[in-house]
């Protein structure tokens, strides 16, 4: 239940973002398309032409006449343009009366001019055909036009370069809507210009836009707003001392210094009329990168699918199993990311890695703290009874420890002080103390030397197991084997009790083995590790009985005939609980 709290916790929490899509989020998303998109080639339709400082030296500074810029505008044509575009708006008449001069050229070719947002009018809209619902599209926010006598040789495009949530210019719109309809922007525009149409037809869903289609060209990939993501290619360039321009369309801006706005893009900061043809160039390339109106709901599914996926093989397979079905799960989800990336399918799975990394960290705290709580436990309850390899061994592998009982064919083994009554009677209670503590020591080291656990001290009394928790070879030979390394330290230790003025103490002890059922016994707040049947109950007969038989040891019949000592056959002992005397044995 604790487990599923936590899951659920993580879960929404992490899933939320989906859904509030902060603005760090929109930005980790963007920067990752940005690094992973894949580099694509011009179009070789297009050439930049540069005005540099060194050309409006040259010219006289600026601004440069109207006069100078019909002079380029044919310069261009006769070195072999298919026509130009001014990625600059001409709003004012020329104060040295050159626009006469500069219509005149712009109508031997294609041309296009630009307008910028910012004013309070509205161009003439295109034709434009809607297949489905009317929605989608950026508003413009009114524009300012060129002045007449050059509009009636050139056609226009709205300029604009709006950016995302981290101030950089990523995807463009082909259509801007106005109060009366559409309007092309600039990259649209000159596409329009050059394959002689007159209609755009905008496909859209229940989303916004779906696709774009200007006739004579392919239909082109938008988001749901009509924009499209930009691949910055590396258009040729040119400037007026070369002027390398043969078959091509030329967009025309300003370079030098403190004239056109730069704007930042991944790419870094660009001249306006280097976006624009970025955005022609992009509109032609077949697999340019687009987000697909379904992204959305497939990234959320990726993340429910995976997240669910990693918590539930970390719980079910353990660490190590679990780390290896993590790693397929996270690689795969990231190689499933950068596929669809580079082949131009902008889907995200940026969040899905992170939320499975951060899933899959709170699953391995939480395994690993109940794994070191079970360490300790185990540590705990054993450290005093088991010797401290085999301790070691139950930690590192607790499965070998079947925690709230089993059944186990083991070996039990009784010992108790005799005379302890009057014993106590007749020492203080220091001495007794001190007696009993040596006395169990002694006992405890040789049950842990030949494998067996101490399972518990019951006054002057103290019981053995011999094949639990740890499986024990031949736990019949190390039982016996270690009631007479018990008996001898007994014998050492009553030389040193003799020192000291002490009395001896004499044990006797009793072994049996067979099937009982070993483990964690007792209430839910208080347990202990222990062993329960008949098997149990008759070993500590026979330690009851060794004083009836007259020796320090006896064995019973199921240890004794899997044994390989030896053994001297007594009489059958009667005792309580038992309606047949049992069969004993003791050491020859």
């Amino acid at each position: 239940m604790k487990k599923t709290i936590i899951f659920l916790s993580l879960f929404i929490a992490l899933g939320s973002v989906y859904y509030f899509q902060p603005i760090a989020y929109e930005i980790l998303k963007l920067k990752t398309f940005d690094s992973l998109v894949a580099d694509k080639q011009p179009s070789g339709n297009f050439v930049i032409l540069n005005i540099n400082e060194n050309d409006i030296t040259n010219e006289g500074g600026y601004p440069l006449s109207r006069q100078t810029l019909a002079q380029i505008n044919i310069n261009l044509l006769r070195k072999g343009a298919i026509g130009v575009g001014w990625v600059m708006a001409f709003p004012q008449p020329d104060r040295f009366g050159g626009d006469f001069e500069f219509s005149n050229a712009l109508k031997f070719s294609p041309s296009v001019l630009a307008m910028f947002e910012g004013g309070g009018d509205y161009p003439p809209t295109s034709g434009t055909v809607i297949l489905g619902p009317e929605s989608g599209g950026i508003m413009s926010e009114g524009v300012i036009q060129n002045i007449d006598i050059l509009k009636a040789n050139a056609s226009q495009g709205l300029a604009v370069a709006r950016t995302d949530v981290d101030n950089l210019v990523r995807r463009l719109p082909l259509l801007m809507r106005t109060p009366n309809g559409w309007v092309s922007t600039y990259g649209t525009e000159v596409l329009k210009v050059l394959a002689g149409a007159d209609t755009y037809i905008i496909k859209t869903n229940d989303n916004g836009m779906e696709e774009i289609r200007v006739k004579g060209l392919p239909s082109v990939p938008v988001d749901s707003l009509g924009r499209k993501w930009i691949s910055w290619v590396d258009t040729p360039q040119t400037n007026l001392a070369e002027m390398d321009v043969e078959n091509k369309f030329v967009f025309v801006g300003f370079t030098a210094k403190g004239i056109s706005p730069q704007v930042a893009t991944p790419v870094g900061l660009l001249e306006p009329h280097k976006i624009q043809t970025a955005l022609a160039e992009s509109i032609l390339i077949q697999d340019s990168p687009y987000i697909p109106d379904y992204a959305l709901a497939l990234e959320i599914l990726i993340f429910l699918f995976s997240a669910v996926f990693v918590w539930l093989i970390l719980n079910v397979f353990g660490i190590t199993y679990g780390l290896v079905f993590f790693v397929v799960v996270f690689a795969s989800t990231g190689f499933y990311g950068i596929y669809t990336i580079q082949k131009g399918i902008l889907i995200d799975t940026t969040w899905a890695l992170i939320s499975q990394f951060i899933i899959a960290s709170v699953a391995f705290y939480v395994r690993f703290r109940e794994q070191y709580k079970l360490r300790q436990q185990i540590k705990k309850q054993f450290e005093h009874y088991l010797d401290p390899r085999q301790v070691k061994q139950l930690q590192k592998n607790p499965d070998l420890l079947k925690l709230g009982g089993e059944k186990r064919y083991a070996t039990f083994l009784f010992t108790d002080v005799r005379g302890f009554t009057s014993m106590s009677e007749r020492l203080e209670p220091e001495e007794v103390t001190y007696i009993m503590n040596k006395a169990l020591t002694a006992q405890q080291k040789a049950v842990q030397k030949h494998g067996g656990m101490v399972d518990k001290y019951i006054g002057d009394a103290m019981m053995a197991i011999f094949n639990a928790p740890l499986d024990l070879d031949c736990h019949e030979n190390k039982a016996i084997d270690c009631a007479l390394d018990i008996q001898k330290n007994m014998e050492d230790l009553n030389i040193e009790m003799a020192e000291k003025n002490l009395p001896p103490v004499e044990i006797g002890i009793g072994i049996n083995t067979g099937y009982a059922v070993i483990g964690n016994m007792g209430s839910e707040s208080r347990f202990d590790y222990t062993a329960i049947g008949d098997s149990v109950n008759t070993g500590a007969r026979l330690e009851s009985g060794t004083k009836d038989a007259g020796v320090d040891l006896l064995i019973g019949y199921n240890t004794a005939i899997k044994s390989d000592y030896r053994l001297r056959l007594l009489e059958p002992l009667k005792v309580k609980g038992k309606d047949k005397p049992l069969e004993i044995y003791t050491w020859e």
